[in-house]
């Protein structure tokens, strides 16, 4: 069989859904030494690009069932990674802000992110990688899904209690 060809009966869909599993589990192996699970990775990744947001508005932007969000979030306010703050405009909600671990953090999941992209994209040339990139940015869009957020969250906690 010739590499440069997938096998005959290889769809996109498929090989898109067998790429993305395995470069999802080799994500979650690389967060392992850093203590994280892949959740807290991108709700720390989204708290450093739009600090301030409330818990609901960071529920919504999920799409993740907001007691799950509390369960995740009790969890990284105790690895001191972030903080509920008192909303000036509304005493009834809670910023989430980074601590300076968490800044920290994020610089670290960065680091780790790019060698996981690497390490994934070893086979492909510079030109190639943007290519795919280009491409499945254009799935993506055409899905309807969020850009930078996975749509893993939405299913989190779905059939279990939220753990306090």
């Amino acid at each position: 069989m010739n590499s440069e060809n997938p096998p005959q009966g290889a769809f996109a869909a498929f090989l898109l859904a067998q790429v993305g599993a395995q470069a999802a589990k080799r994500f979650g192996e690389r967060l392992v030494p850093l203590g994280m699970t892949p959740p807290q990775a991108g709700i720390l990744r989204l708290l450093a690009r739009s600090g301030g947001l409330s818990q609901r508005d960071l529920a919504e932007r999920l799409g993740i069932h907001p007691s799950r969000l509390v369960a995740i979030l009790d969890e990284m306010e105790t690895a001191g990674l972030v903080v509920r703050e008192a909303n000036s405009g509304d005493r009834r909600l809670y910023s989430l802000q980074l601590t300076a671990a968490g800044r920290e953090r994020i610089a670290e999941l960065g680091r780790v992110a790019r060698q996981h992209n690497d390490a994934l994209c070893s086979a492909l040339t510079g030109d190639e990688r943007v290519q795919l990139e280009t491409l499945l940015s254009k799935i993506a869009q055409e899905q309807g899904l969020t850009p930078g957020v996975h749509p893993g969250y939405s299913s989190l906690g779905k059939g279990k209690p939220a753990r306090r």
